[in-house]
């Protein structure tokens, strides 16, 4: 019944997926912590950009920004993120869309994790002197991250499923193989029940080691 797998690379597939979650989510978790950090800054333009950027970003659909990320940036503009193949390329720009798209969600992520931290423990570090950029890094954000797990593990969930929007500029992910084999195949629901199953496998344990953990490190108040 799944003989018709062998002439497919589906761990490739998968494994494609892994490379483009894991990237992203590194990446997202970077630019979403500098977005958090801007939205509490004390800066106005900062504090606006921050709020411009999530509450723009996260009401325009992922396929847009890949799409924009593949016909703007590069056909168009030229910027190839510094890539000659054309594998390569796209996934570079995959990976580069969902960072963008991710971080809105990482950063308001962040930001409920900082409000948890009691406003009087920022007072009394800048009190003994310490600027806004150690309070963040040295009192603020450690408690914040330990208190945003939860949340984190539920966007990183969500972008491992997004990854599949990648296909939509010709990365060979999963999604794209699942495509591609629907048409080759008259095994529709079996395709689509294997597919599925690889993503439960992906999501399913990253979940709940995720859930412990925030579980483990949760700030006791």
């Amino acid at each position: 019944m799944f003989d018709f797998l062998e002439d497919y690379d589906l761990l490739g597939a998968f494994w494609t997926t892994v490379q483009l979650a894991v990237l992203s989510a590194v990446g997202s978790l970077i630019w979403g912590t500098l977005l958090a950090a801007m939205r509490v800054g004390p800066v106005p333009l900062m504090r606006g950009f921050g709020t411009a950027y999530v509450n723009i970003v996260r009401n325009i659909p992922l396929t847009v920004i890949i799409l924009f990320t593949s016909l703007g940036l590069s056909q168009t503009l030229g910027i190839n993120l510094g890539a000659d193949d054309f594998e390569t390329i796209n996934f570079r720009l995959a990976v580069l869309g969902l960072v963008l798209y991710t971080s809105a969600f990482v950063c308001e992520a962040i930001r409920s994790g900082i409000n948890t931290v009691p406003v009087g423990q920022a007072e009394a570090a800048r009190a003994i002197g310490l600027s806004f950029n150690q309070v963040l890094g040295l009192v603020v954000l450690p408690q914040a991250f330990r208190s945003s797990v939860g949340p984190l593990a539920n966007v990183l969930i969500a972008l491992i499923k997004n990854t599949t929007v990648a296909a939509a500029i010709g990365v060979a992910e999963a999604a794209l193989l699942m495509k591609e084999m629907i048409e080759n195949e008259a095994q529709l629901l079996l395709i689509s029940a294997v597919i599925a199953f690889g993503f439960v496998v992906l999501t399913l344990p990253t979940g709940l080691f995720l859930g412990w953990v925030g579980k483990k490190v949760a700030v006791k108040r």
